[in-house]
């Protein structure tokens, strides 16, 4: 198997190309650490901006997808002690949070002294979702390049569970935590139109509404 000389990315990653020389396309595209620099810096920016006009008027200015992990508790932090925001993380429990999630999250939360809900859905709900993202691919593939059915199924529950909380409670931002590399820099401060957000949830409701039918409207 052929992996890119420079990043290693293997042949079979989804989307790779390798050159004659042995370098993927990614490398090839790569502008260079002083350029992601400076587009960090203008989306700093544009965050801050945006904070001036629309935080401080509800009881939350973000609600935080919260998963326990890395990711999201560092954005928990950044957001409390570098913004100064008043946080609400929310955890979606599938069924499969463990024990020890739970246990770090709770510590995580009183620590940073903020308010933490766990929304849980009917696990006979979830499993029938995970049973048909196991067998079935439900999504496109230009879906699949990022996530597997059963991620994205996942991932879409987080997605629109929060942003249903953050309607019914007024919070003008929702925040995820990404590793450096799972995400471009220009996702990382994102403008989430009515538009885009109908279009996006009719792709993930639909199939799982013709299997499952009208158990998982309440999750959309």
């Amino acid at each position: 198997m052929r992996i890119c000389s420079i990043c290693v990315l293997p042949e079979t990653f989804p989307t790779v190309e390798l050159d004659a020389h042995g370098v993927c396309n990614y490398c090839k595209s790569y502008p260079g650490v002083k350029h992601q620099d400076e587009l960090k810096q203008e989306y700093l920016k544009k965050f801050q901006t945006l904070l001036k006009d629309h935080r401080g008027f509800g009881d939350y200015d973000v609600l935080m997808a919260y998963s326990g992990g890395k990711d999201s508790t560092y954005t928990l932090d950044v957001f409390k002690n570098y913004f100064g925001l008043r946080v609400l993380a929310v955890t979606f429990d599938h069924g499969f949070v463990s024990p020890y999630a739970m246990k770090n999250m709770r510590a995580v939360t009183e620590r940073l002294g903020m308010d933490h809900v766990i929304f849980k859905p009917s696990f006979e709900v979830m499993r029938k979702v995970f049973v048909i993202s196991v067998n079935d691919n439900l999504y496109s593939k230009k879906t699949l390049e990022r996530a597997s059915t059963i991620c994205t199924s996942c991932m879409s529950f987080v997605k629109f569970i929060s942003l249903k909380i953050a309607l019914e409670k007024e919070i003008p931002f929702i925040g995820y935590g990404w590793s450096p590399g799972q995400a471009p820099v220009q996702s990382s401060v994102m403008k989430a139109g009515v538009a885009f957000i109908k279009a996006t949830q009719k792709v993930i409701f639909d199939p799982l509404h013709q299997r499952i039918g009208d158990d998982i409207r309440p999750y959309f």
